[in-house]
C-alpha cells in the first residue's frame, strides 16, 4: 500500500470499484469505514493482520445489516478492501478461520493460541500472518483491532459480552504482550456497542415509517377502487 496515498485517492478508488449509489441510511457508515481504513493504511507502523480483518468484516456486517439492495452488499465490501490495497477474499477467509477456531475452543485456549500461534486446526495462513503482528515491536493498535478481538473472544464465550471486567481480565496476557492501550480499548468497545444500539433503533424507526407508508398507500388504493366501483 502506498503510504503517500491521500484520502481522496482512496475514495476515488472505492467509487471506481463500486459505481452504484450508496443507500442514504448507510452512507455515513461506509464513509467512516473508508476514512478509518485509509488512515490506518497510510500509517507507517500499521500492518494488517487477521484480528484487524475480523474487525473490518464484523463492523461491516453489523452496521450494514438490512442493507438494500442486497446485491450491493458484497460489492461495497469488496470496494472497501480494494480501495486500501487489500484482498477482500483474504479478509473473509482469515476472519472465518479465526471464528471457527473460537467457536470450538474456550477463551483461555484462544488466548494461548494468540500468544503462540501454530498452524493447527486449519489456521496455517492465519498463524503466519498473525505471527508477524505478534513479533512486531511497533504493533499499531486500532479500533477495528479492538472490535475484532472482542468478536473473537465473545464468539468463544458469549458471557464475556456481558461482563467487561471479565473480558479485560481474559485478554490481559495478550494486552501485555502487544502493549495494548486497555483504557482506550474499553472506550472504543463502549462506543462500538452504543453505535450498534443506535443503528438498530434507527432501522426500527425506519421500518415503522415504511410500514405506515405502505398501509396508507393500501388504504388510499382501496378507497379509490371503492369509489370507482360505485
Amino acid at each position: 500500500m502506498d503510504k503517500n496515498r491521500t484520502l481522496s485517492d482512496t475514495k476515488r478508488s472505492f467509487y471506481q470499484h463500486h459505481r452504484r449509489p450508496i443507500n442514504s441510511v448507510y452512507r455515513r457508515v461506509v464513509e467512516e469505514l473508508i476514512v478509518e481504513m485509509h488512515l490506518l493504511s497510510v500509517n507507517v507502523d500499521f500492518r494488517p493482520e487477521p484480528i484487524y480483518y475480523l474487525g473490518v468484516c464484523e463492523s461491516f456486517r453489523r452496521f450494514m445489516e438490512g442493507y438494500t439492495p442486497e446485491r450491493d452488499f458484497d460489492s461495497i465490501f469488496r470496494a472497501l478492501c480494494l480501495s486500501v490495497g487489500g484482498n477482500p477474499e483474504e479478509y473473509q477467509q482469515l476472519s472465518k478461520a479465526l471464528l471457527e477456531f473460537a467457536k470450538n475452543n474456550p477463551p483461555s485456549k484462544v488466548i494461548d493460541w494468540l500468544l503462540n500461534p501454530t498452524p493447527l486446526d486449519g489456521l496455517a495462513s492465519v498463524a503466519a500472518s498473525w505471527r508477524q503482528a505478534l513479533d512486531n515491536p511497533r504493533f499499531k493498535y486500532s479500533r477495528l483491532f479492538a472490535i475484532g478481538l472482542y468478536t473473537l473472544m465473545t464468539t468463544s464465550d458469549e458471557e464475556l459480552a456481558k461482563n467487561q471486567d471479565k473480558f479485560i481480565e481474559t485478554i490481559q496476557p495478550l494486552a501485555a504482550r502487544l502493549n495494548l492501550p486497555v483504557e482506550k480499548l474499553k472506550k472504543d468497545l463502549d462506543l462500538y456497542r452504543s453505535n450498534l444500539d443506535k443503528m438498530k433503533q434507527m432501522l426500527s424507526v425506519m421500518s415503522d415509517i415504511l410500514e405506515a407508508a405502505r398501509k396508507k398507500r393500501q388504504e388510499e388504493s382501496s378507497a379509490k377502487n371503492g369509489a370507482n366501483s360505485q
